[in-house]
């Protein structure tokens, strides 16, 4: 066990620092890392839990990483593996905020990020077709993943892509089966640790659609009521961009401008805790969901779903690169 939770921790701690591009491209190393070369999960179960956890509130990738820590040695793996991950971003981000608090703007990492870009569209791709390979199984899903497809090109927000997707797929069995046998976010009233703690658990337990989505709360709730200038939430989108490991770490460089360190921690905190709870909650279902036909054909559309948003995401990002 303890060999197995040393494993982890390297593991997560090598991608939360080198995981560069977003959601999708955090989730691609991973695949590359646990189902290809280590072989803790089947690229079946991979793709299941990436369907499910389309299905829960927080960050993907993030929500990933405690699901393959799970898998490999229970509760505390799921714990070791969320926490690595997270670590080198915090960390990172930490040391920004303190620079920007000292100095008043960001260093520059034009340069970095111009090299790194089609190094993380490379290995997007390649893990679009290995993934890809096992959630087209059938004419059906191919279809489905075509009309998903162009919905996302088209605009459609891809939660709603993906949640539409699983249940016309889950219509499609029923029907064929039949066939055949015939939450709002408290304001800060007072910017103590406790109260940045409060609004980021909040935000943590109810943020759909990934880390892009925060950007909107945070506008709403701390710009508009003037605790955060919207100056100092471009930053932080910037560091969430430019940092690697998930961009919720950009909780941590707001909580550092209105609370300093405790305030960093607090807001670190509050926004990850949710997600710990809810892949404890529903990494154990997965199989189950699995053996249900009806969930079954509801995973199967929801992975090809998931499939195609991160392929819109590799060609949108591709584009820039």
């Amino acid at each position: 066990m303890i060999k197995n939770l040393k494993e982890i921790a390297i593991l997560f701690l090598k991608l939360g620092t080198l995981s560069f591009g977003g959601p999708s491209a955090h989730i691609a190393m991973m695949e590359e890392e646990v189902v290809k070369k280590r072989k803790w999960l089947t690229h079946q179960h991979f793709l299941d839990l990436i369907s499910a956890t389309n299905l829960i509130p927080g960050p993907n990738s993030t929500e990933m990483t405690m699901h393959c820590g799970h898998e490999r040695a229970g509760w505390k793996g799921m714990c070791i593996a969320g926490i690595s991950f997270i670590f080198p971003a915090v960390l990172i981000t930490m040391l920004f905020s303190w620079f920007y608090k000292e100095y008043g703007h960001l260093p520059k990492v034009e340069a970095f990020i111009y090299g790194i870009k089609p190094a993380v569209i490379s290995i997007m791709i390649a893990s679009v077709i290995s993934l890809g390979k096992k959630a087209f199984k059938t004419k059906q899903l191919i279809i489905l993943g075509l009309i998903t497809f162009i919905a996302c090109l088209l605009g459609l927000n891809e939660i709603i892509a993906l949640f539409s997707c699983g249940i016309v797929g889950l219509l499609l069995f029923y029907f064929k089966r039949n066939e055949n046998s015939l939450f709002s976010i408290t304001p800060l009233v007072f910017l103590s640790p406790l109260k940045i703690f409060i609004i980021f658990f909040k935000i943590g337990a109810i943020l759909y659609g990934g880390g892009y989505v925060l950007f909107a709360f945070l506008d709403a709730e701390l710009v508009t009521k003037g605790f955060l200038s919207r100056t100092e939430l471009i930053n932080a989108i910037a560091v969430g961009q430019f940092t690697p490991g998930p961009i919720l770490s950009t909780a941590t460089f707001i909580g550092w401008q209105l609370g300093g360190f405790l305030g960093a921690t607090a807001a670190t905190i509050g926004i990850f805790i949710p997600s710990f709870l809810f892949v404890l909650i529903l990494n154990p279902l997965v199989p189950k969901m699995r053996k249900s036909k009806g969930m079954s054909a509801f995973l199967d559309a929801i992975g090809v779903a998931s499939v195609v948003v991160i392929l819109v995401v590799t060609i949108n990002l591709a584009k820039d690169a």
